[in-house]
Parts: structure tokens; sequence; C-alpha cells
């Protein structure tokens, strides 16, 4: 926030109290509040991609790596290239050892952007299709319902079937077993074991079962599919999956018309009421209860929280899409964005850095989305990031950024 700002930029809200002196969050967020001595804000982060616009955004943010010059001439039919750079989760993914029922990678509840704008970043890429995330799918409408629809069994096929027919899978492989020296081959081995094993394991439905908890619980987090997608998190984070991805998911029948945003938060009009009426409450609930959760089961120290964006929004209220500043949106900022940490190590009840008096570019303590990624690794003891590619050739999975020591 921007409290001292001109009223043009700062808008209407105004900072409260928290539970960490000095750390200020917006009026709208009084949940998160009481959770401020586990945040460390990064007030400071310089994410500008020559489109400043949410594909090169989310690519940067997610693996660290600048986008390349197709992003500037394609635009939104940038689609995502199997020789992209890797988003951390997949990094992540592939340098832990592997989980013994789940995928070390899970997303939910929703791939971003899927069909229409598939957003580049959120894929294993170069690595290796068998890095990929599984993605389970969440349904706003009924918000305790999660379900991978390329791993249900059709009807009629019990997991015992399935089981003779896999034998009977290995024996034709049997005869094909000269193929087994070709990469494609391997890889698709690879993958048809991993669906098997979700498949026939048992803690793999009861990890999305969120209606295992209490209603009480339920009812902390707020029961839409972004609160559960949280909860299904914590889940999976207690089965000892090392990376879950939320993305945010909309809901254009209430709030496109609105905000001129799709349903999210890329608020271009309306802004103040989307988030006040809107965006906030929900996201405080959820998030708040996240941290709460975690750490009254004793699992914050050990996991590391990240909410991150593609990008933050212009400091100057209005955007063309909406009449200006009469419309009171704001439209895209790539140049300069909010991170926040929580847990895994980093020290809470602090901010990092700050931007220039407009909100409009860091200004003390810069840092950029590699740092992040450097940092998110840092956190989870990865320290080496060589990899081969198809040729056995070693690269360097991120060179640039490192890690903010500061906060831990």
């Amino acid at each position: 926030m921007k409290p001292d700002a001109p009223a043009e930029y700062r808008g209407p809200f105004q900072p409260i109290e928290t539970s960490a002196p000095g750390v200020r969050l917006c009026e709208h967020l009084p949940l998160l509040a009481r959770q401020a001595h586990h945040l460390a804000v990064v007030n400071s982060v310089g994410g500008t991609v020559s489109t400043n616009d949410h594909h090169a955004g989310y690519y940067y943010n997610l693996t660290g790596h600048v986008p390349d010059p197709t992003f500037l001439s394609q635009g939104n039919n940038r689609t995502p290239y199997p020789d992209d750079w890797p988003c951390m989760g997949a990094v992540i993914g592939a340098k832990r050892p592997p989980h013994p029922q789940l995928p070390n990678f899970i997303t939910l509840p929703q791939k971003e952007g899927a069909p229409a704008y598939t957003r580049p970043g959120q894929f294993a890429a170069r690595l290796g299709l068998e890095f990929d995330p599984l993605y389970v799918e969440g349904d706003s409408k009924q918000p305790l319902k999660f379900q991978v629809p390329a791993l249900a069994l059709q009807e009629g096929t019990t997991a015992a079937r399935l089981t003779q027919r896999h034998a009977l899978l290995r024996e034709l492989d049997a005869v094909r077993r000269d193929f087994d020296a070709f990469a494609a081959a391997r890889t698709w081995n690879a993958q048809q074991q991993r669906a098997l094993s979700l498949l026939l394991s048992s803690s793999t439905t009861e990890s999305f079962d969120v209606a295992r908890e209490p209603p009480s619980l339920r009812e902390r987090y707020g029961e839409t599919v972004n609160g559960m997608s949280l909860l299904v998190a914590r889940r999976l984070v207690e089965a000892g999956v090392p990376f879950v991805t939320v993305f945010w998911r909309g809901n254009p029948d209430k709030l496109d018309k609105k905000c001129a945003s799709g349903g999210g938060w890329d608020t271009h009009g309306n802004n103040f009421s989307c988030l006040k009426e809107d965006l906030l409450p929900e996201f405080d609930r959820a998030f708040s209860a996240l941290i709460e959760d975690l750490a009254s089961r004793g699992l914050l120290a050990q996991t590391l929280l990240l909410v991150t964006s593609e990008m933050g929004r212009k400091p100057k209220i209005g955007a063309p899409r909406s009449g200006g500043a009469s419309g009171a949106g704001r439209d895209h900022w790539t140049h300069c964005l909010t991170d926040v940490l929580a847990g895994g190590g980093s020290r809470g009840g602090q901010t990092y850095g700050s931007s220039d008096r407009f909100a409009e570019y860091p200004a003390n303590k810069p840092v950029t989305p590699a740092d992040i990624t450097k940092t998110v690794y840092h956190a989870m003891g990865i320290h080496n990031l060589e990899a081969f590619d198809n040729q056995n050739r070693p690269y360097n999975l991120l060179e640039e950024g490192t890690a903010i020591g500061e906060l831990f």
C-alpha cells in the first residue's frame, strides 16, 4: 500500500495494524493481519516484460527466466514450447526424491489459461514430460469435488481388471523390449507406470477428499473452489508432496462485467469495489486459514508458502478499456509487484525492499523473479541446478538470480 501517495495513485483503502509491527496490510485483509507475524512481504519485485501482459508475466514469475522475443511477436498466440524453461515446481519435482504414491508436483484447480490461452511457464518443458504437474480439476459449483479426468477408470473397470490388463501389457511389451532403448519409449513407460500407480493407490483419492475434513475447518477456509484448493494443498503437504501450485479460479459469471477482469484479479474496471466486495474477502479467509492450519499442525516451519502473480497493477488509477480514471480500474503493470512468503524457514513479521513513492518501480533492495525462484530453491534445499538435454549435454536450469538470504 502507498497511503501517502497522491489520491490518484493510492485509492480509498487504508492500512490497518497487524500482528507484526511495521507490516502494513489493507483494511480488507483483517484475518491475514492476524497472521502477519508469519509473513515476509517482498515489495520490490521488478518483473518487467516486453509485452507488459499476462503470458510473458506468467513465464517470468513461474520460471525465473526473462521471456524470449516470441512472446512479443506472438502475444496471446504464443503457446507453451517443448524447449521452454521449466517452472520452479517441475525443477523441484525433478530434484527431490520421488514420492512413493503421488506425483512430486501437483497443480489445482485448473490448467491456467486453458484451453484458449494456456499460459507458458507452468510446465516442465525441456526438463521432460515426466516432470509435468499432475493437474487436478476443481468444480466451482461443487467445491468439495476434485478429480483427475485422465485418471478416471471407465465404467465397469475395477482395480482388479486394470491389474490384469497391465499384466497382459507387460507380456506384450516383453516382445518389444528393443524399443526401450529409445528415450521416447522410456518416457512413455515411466508415464504409464505413474498413471497405474495413481489409479491403484487409495492415497490418491484420499488426498483430494476434503469432505473428510471437519465442517468447521472447511468453513474457516471458505467453501469456494479456491478455499478448498488450499485445503487440498494442506492435505498434500501432510502427505509429503514436495510442490503444490494453486491457480486462483475466477468467477466470470459474477465479476467479468463488474470488474472488466475475466472474473479474477485483472481488474481493468471498478477495481476497488471488486477488491472490497469479492476478491479480498475470499483470499483473506482462505490464505489466512492455510497459514493458521499449517502452523497449528507444526508444518509451517517446513513448508514455504509463496503468493505471486504475473504482474502488479498500474499505480495510477484508470484503464483505457473502462474509460480511464472514471472507470476506477487499474491496468497491467509488470514493472513492480509484491510477493508474499511465509514459513519454510523464512523469518516472519518483516518487509523486504520498497517501491518508489508512486509504487511504479522498485526503489530499495530491488529483486527480480529470478531471485524469488532461487529463494524458493534455497528453501527447498536445492542448490545443484544442473540438468542434461536429450544429447546428454549438461546445462544450468537457472543461471540468473540469487536467493534472498536476508529473508531467512
